[in-house]
Order: structure tokens, then sequence, then C-alpha cells
């Protein structure tokens, strides 16, 4: 359950903190006093929009702390539930059944924080869906909803096995049909795909490109570019080093007589210096062969440098189209000739596609057939409690009905649209909830429908912020009744209300006051208990001036309630 709440600095609340009970939690002020502020406070710490309006006017930032406690995993569907949520979120578990969630906002941003840990709001939401459920007099047009009465009909019948099976098959036929839809596209665009596809890989093919048409091509492209020069340089080079005179290889040979003279009185050293001149030049003779043959090889013709023009100007173009290097072109082309592959047999898939989906469909109706029979059953049930419930509520002769139709295609959900019809009073024939204008009408349809589901429902914490709106007198006593048997299905309830006959019923009171201090405005809650609390429930009855009359009466509302 819910069993702190802690506000600061938000909206007109300076500082507040709140320690909820167990069981039925009843939150009461006078009209504009704050209390809305508190489930706010609440929905943001499970995950609500933020907004830095939120904030206390002059404040930096504002903050919300949400503590829970959960019961030992082995007995809680929840714990579980949320601990496993945790494990994936990579936040550390609940130690001895303690959650806390941390909110804070400021001007330029916020932090969440879970037991201690970063989250995102994202997983705050996931989490807080575990955990709250906040209904006010908005959510009502909810029932308006087919997907929103749908899944009140699966909670209440417990259908989640029976819909996990169908929704395997229904992704595994969704998953075809996106894979069909890839096959067959738009014929046109198609079409235009293959075309494009196959002209690229001609354009690549044609081409019979090899590594050499990288930087081996630029290099003998920039040889016949310059080929004049480079023949003269080298002509001049091969000169000196052994036509000259005098040359290199000439001056060497002097070298090599000059050692031989010297080593007669200069000795070993000198023959060693004789050694390396003549080695000199043997490398000099073979660097004038490489020079002349080097030059020879060389193509200097006007043909061989077109020829040259031409491959480069084609690789540089593909370079622009396709890649900037050779490995690169051809990686396009084997990708292009993979895809074009595809698309050539794509009749062969499509019929593999169709098969798959033919051999599906049968299976896929008979999970969404028995989800329909379970969803049947359910739905003549709940039908019945509901009107009993109603009754409870002030109903008289109300019908309440449940109609479960094929929608057609398959959905997520199903093949089934489930309709919520109400007739409010004997000799009207049922109509759709959409069309029951009476707000205080709808307040008591969810709240019967919240009774019935309760019992089934595993949010621990129900919350209830002025559902009891547009109504009052005896119907308020059984709307206070109702609230008090959900607390009591294993439920922690907190209810936010206008109405003396429905405070009557909590097991705990809390009441909101709002003042001015300072020229400031300021929110603060404090728990009522005994002469309390029957002194709050009276001026509830009869405004500020309270009497002896009003004081009795709210004694004798809190002395029933107590006896149900």
């Amino acid at each position: 359950m819910l069993t702190r709440l802690t506000v600061c600095d938000f909206a007109v609340v300076e500082s507040v903190s709140v320690s909820f009970m167990d069981g039925f939690n009843i939150v009461t002020g006078e009209m504009g006093a704050g209390k809305s502020i508190l489930i706010g406070a609440l929905d943001l710490a499970c995950g609500g929009r933020a907004d830095k309006s939120m904030m206390r006017t002059g404040a930096t930032q504002c903050s919300v702390e949400a503590e829970f406690t959960l019961c030992p995993e082995e007995e809680g569907i929840v714990r579980k539930a949320v601990d496993a949520l945790l494990a994936e979120l990579d936040i550390p578990p609940c130690e001895d059944g303690a959650l806390v969630v941390r909110r804070t906002l400021t001007q330029t941003g916020g932090r969440i924080l879970v037991n201690d840990t970063p989250a995102t709001a994202q997983s705050l939401r996931r989490l807080g869906a575990l955990l709250v459920d906040i209904h006010g007099p908005r959510d009502n047009q909810s029932l308006f909803e087919p997907a929103f009465q749908l899944s009140i009909l699966d909670s209440f019948g417990g259908h989640a096995d029976a819909l996990a099976n169908y929704q395997v098959l229904f992704a595994e036929r969704q998953d075809l049909l996106a894979k069909r839809s890839e096959w067959t596209g738009e014929g046109d665009v198609l079409r235009r795909e293959m075309e494009q596809l196959a002209e690229r890989v001609d354009e690549i093919r044609a081409a019979k490109l090899t590594e050499a048409d990288g930087e081996p091509l630029v290099e003998e492209h920039a040889r016949a570019a310059n080929a004049e020069q480079l023949v003269a340089l080298g002509q001049t080079a091969s000169q000196l080093l052994t036509e000259a005179e005098p040359s290199i290889l000439q001056l060497l040979a002097q070298l090599q007589h000059i050692f031989s003279d010297m080593a007669q009185t200069f000795g070993e050293t000198a023959k060693v210096w004789g050694e390396e001149a003549k080695k000199a030049a043997v490398s000099i003779t073979e660097l004038a062969r490489e020079v002349e043959r080097q030059m020879t090889s060389i193509d200097a013709s006007p043909e061989h440098l077109a020829a040259l023009d031409a491959r480069l100007t084609l690789v540089r173009k593909l370079q622009r189209k396709y890649g900037k290097g050779i490995s690169e072109i051809l990686a396009t082309l084997a990708i292009a000739e993979e895809r074009l592959d595809i698309l050539s047999s794509r009749e062969v898939r499509l019929a593999e596609i169709d098969r798959a989906l033919d051999a599906l469909s049968p299976r896929l109706r008979t999970a969404a057939g028995a989800l329909t029979q379970r969803r049947v059953k359910s739905a003549s049930r709940l039908m019945t409690l509901v009107s009993k419930e109603l009754l409870a509520l002030g109903f008289r002769e109300a019908a309440f009905g449940v109609a479960v139709g094929e929608g057609g295609d398959f959905t997520e959900a199903g093949l089934d649209i489930v309709d919520f019809t109400f007739a409010p009073n004997p000799g009207e024939s049922t109509r759709p909830l959409r069309d029951i204008a009476s707000s205080g009408e709808m307040s008591r349809v969810m709240l019967a429908l919240k009774s019935i589901v309760a019992e089934h429902d595993q949010v621990p914490t129900l919350v209830f912020d002025e559902i009891d709106a547009n109504i009052g007198g005896e119907i308020g006593n059984a709307v206070g009744a109702a609230m008090l048997q959900i607390a009591r299905r294993r439920h922690q309830v907190l209810c936010i209300t206008h109405l003396p006959q429905v405070a009557a019923y909590g097991e705990s009171h809390w009441v909101v006051e709002k003042t001015v201090d300072g020229g400031r405005t300021r929110v603060d809650v404090a728990p009522v208990e005994g002469e309390a609390r029957i002194r709050e429930i009276a001026r509830m009855l009869g405004g500020e001036t309270l009497t002896t009359v009003t004081l009795e009466h709210a004694g004798q509302m809190v002395k029933r309630a107590k006896a149900r």
C-alpha cells in the first residue's frame, strides 16, 4: 500500500507529509482547499506528466516522494510483478517490501529516483501502473471507449491466459502480413526499384573492376601524363650514372685504384675501402639498368594516355555513385545483386508467406473463438453482479447489459467488440453508456464496475477523486458503503469527497486546510479522529456554523457506517 506521500513546493503546497493507512482513507476539506493537489502529486510520483508550472511560485524546484510497502513476495502477485520490473530496469529490488519513489522538477528538467536509482518517466509509468489506479470525474469518459469496456470484461473474467495465447498467434500473423506487405508493396514502386537495381548491377559489372583500378591506375595515369618529362629525367640520371665524362661509375673505378695503391702502406683498412667501392660500382650498374628498363617501359603514346583517361574517368564516376574505394563499389554490387535476386524471387516468397498465413488462420480463429466464449460467459456474470451493485447504489430497477459482438477483422484484443448498455429507469430500453447524459449516473456505474472488478484487480491502491460528484442523500451512503467494501477486498482506497455520507465510512480521515500566512497561501493536511472527525463531518453537513443538530447527525452517520 501507499504508506507515505511527501510533497514540497508543489502548486500551493509548501511542505506536506501524509501517512496513509490500510483500508479506506478519506480526504476532505473546503472547496478549493487543495485536496486534489495531493492526487496530482501522487500522479506525478506514478509517472504522470511533468510541467514546471507545477512548482510553487518563487520556488526553484518541487519534489514528490511516495513510499510504498509491498507484502512478502511469496504472498503477493504485485510484489512479484514489481520485483520483475525492477530487475528488468536494473533497479535494486524492494528490501523488506519497501519501495520509495522520488521525483524532482526544476526550471530546466527533473530527476526520478526509484529506490535511490535513477529511472526514466516511462519506467516510472510502468511501475506506477502496477501500484496505483487513479480515478476522477473525467475518467468516466473512458467508460465510453470500447477498448476500456473490453479491458474491464477481461479483468473481471480472468482472461489473461486466453488473451496471451491469442496474442502470440496474432503477433505471428502481423509479422507475416508485414513481410507480405514488404514483398508486394506498390507495384510501380517495386518495378522502379528492380529497374534501378538492374541498372546499378549492369553498370558496375560492365566496368569489370579489380584492385588495379585503385591506386595503381592513378599512378599509371600520372606516369603516362608526365611521360616526356620522366623520360628526359631518366636519361639524365642514366648518363650521370654510366655515360658522362666522368660518370659516377668511372669515378668509382678511380677510387678502386686509389684504395688499391693505399693498401700497399695503409694495410687492410684500405683494402676494405676498395671492396666497398667495388660493391658501389656494381650497385650503380644495376641502378642504371633499372632506370633504363623503367624508362623503356613507359608508354608515352597518345592512345595509351587516352585509354587511361577514359578508365580513370569511369572509375571516378562509379566512386561518386557507389563508394569511395574499389572495395566499396564491389560491396555495393554484392548488395544490389542480393536484393535483385530477392525481388526477382518474390513470387516464390509470397507463396511461402501465403501458405504460412493459411496454416496460421484456423489456429488464430480457434484462439479468438475460445476467447470469445469466455467473454460471453463472463459478460453474463458481470451483468448480474453489476446490476446487483447498482441496486445497492440507488438504482431500483436499472438494467445493465454487456453485449459481445464480432468486430470483423482480427485485432490485438481478438475479434470481439464489447458494448456496455444501461437503462437507469424501468420501462426504458437499454442504450449504450455513451448516450447517458447524467454524470451522477455515470459515476455510480463506474463505481459499480470498480466494486465488482476490484475482487479480480491486482492494483493494490485505488484512488477516487470526487467520483461522488453530482450525487447525494441516501445514494451517498450507498457510495460510501461500496467504497468500504472495495477496501475490504484487499485494497487500499483513497477517496477525496465533498459528501459527508461518504466521509462517514472512512476508516482513516484526513482534512486539508488552506490558510494565508504573510501574503502566501499554505496548505496543511492533518488526520482527524474522534470528536474532531465528528466536527469535520458536521461541517460538511451544515457549513462552518456547527449546531447540536449537525453534530448529533454527524455522530449518527459515523455510528451507522461503523455498523456496516
